[in-house]
């Protein structure tokens, strides 16, 4: 006869994070550089083509963005929070979606500062989503413009795509480099703050408020400065040329780097990573001198 008492024993099933638990930053710093070590492993063409995504997501918020603040009569701050809220949907895209976000993969220099991954394999990466994130913001600049998305509006969409790139070509570089650093800053916070969440409405939470601030206040990110100052160029009356372009893109892409790579993704890695130098053991005898250079 079969043992009911055993049988009714209730069965142990793993437990499951609960949605409103938050991961502690500590944990998130190790996923962090898991995801790091994860991401310079990837073949070439996956690398490559999930930058692609990313590129195109991003310009995705950006023309959200430009659609939605277009004639808005709300006032300078309040439409430009408007503004950054549908920004959102860029990196919302990038985070849910999967994609590979250069400003974002700052991210992996807490695995490089680690030792886990070697410079080459860091570098690889961001040359790699870098050159992918051109192409998929710069595919997505000219299906835009021959879906004539920019005549909404009766081309007051075109009007400030045009102004809005303008005005960011207008900014000095050392200019631009500092605002690009404050800009990844929030980006990564963003990206860092998804790794506590255990859903998408979580995730997708974590990243409005840096990434409508970032937006808010100015700041520049070089992946949708690919895809808003040439869509702004191509509208009528625009005087927008190559250099100028590149004048704002070289120094933002450098400001992100510092950002996010070293204001967000080394500063952790300094508190939660950092393995403690083990003490001196020349010497465990109080009192007996250090051993001399040999170059004395």
């Amino acid at each position: 006869m079969p043992d009911l008492a055993k049988r009714s024993e209730p069965t142990e099933r793993p437990t499951e994070p609960h949605a409103l638990d938050v991961v502690p930053p500590a944990r998130i710093a190790q996923l962090v550089e898991d995801v790091g070590v994860r991401k310079c492993a990837l073949p070439l063409l996956t690398t490559l083509t999930l930058g692609i995504l990313a590129g195109a997501f991003i310009a995705f918020g950006a023309m959200f963005y430009t659609v939605v603040v277009t004639g808005s009569e709300l006032g300078f701050g309040p439409t430009r929070l408007m503004g950054g809220l549908v920004f959102s949907l860029g990196l919302v895209l990038v985070v849910v979606g999967g994609a590979e976000l250069f400003t974002g993969n700052s991210l992996i220099v807490m695995a490089w500062a680690d030792g886990r991954v070697s410079t080459a394999d860091l570098l690889r990466n961001w040359a790699l989503v870098y050159a992918g994130n051109l192409i998929g913001a710069l595919g997505t600049v000219v299906l835009v413009h021959l879906a004539g998305t920019m005549s909404l509006g009766s081309g007051s969409v075109a009007a400030t795509a045009r102004a809005i790139a303008e005005a960011k070509v207008a900014i000095a570089p050392q200019e631009a480099f500092f605002r690009a650093i404050l800009c990844n800053v929030l980006v990564c916070l963003a990206v860092w703050m998804c790794f506590a969440a255990h859903s998408v409405s979580g995730k997708a939470l974590a990243i409005v408020f840096p990434i409508s601030a970032f937006v808010a206040l100015g700041f520049e990110h070089s992946v949708a400065n690919m895809y808003l100052l040439p869509i702004g160029a191509l509208q009528s009356g625009a005087e927008i040329g190559v250099g100028a372009i590149l004048a704002n893109i070289v120094p933002v892409t450098l400001g992100n780097m510092v950002g996010g790579g070293v204001l967000v993704a080394l500063v952790y890695w300094l508190v939660y990573l950092r393995r403690p130098v083990p003490p001196a053991t020349a010497s465990t005898r109080p009192g007996t001198p250090a051993p001399r250079s040999k170059a004395l």
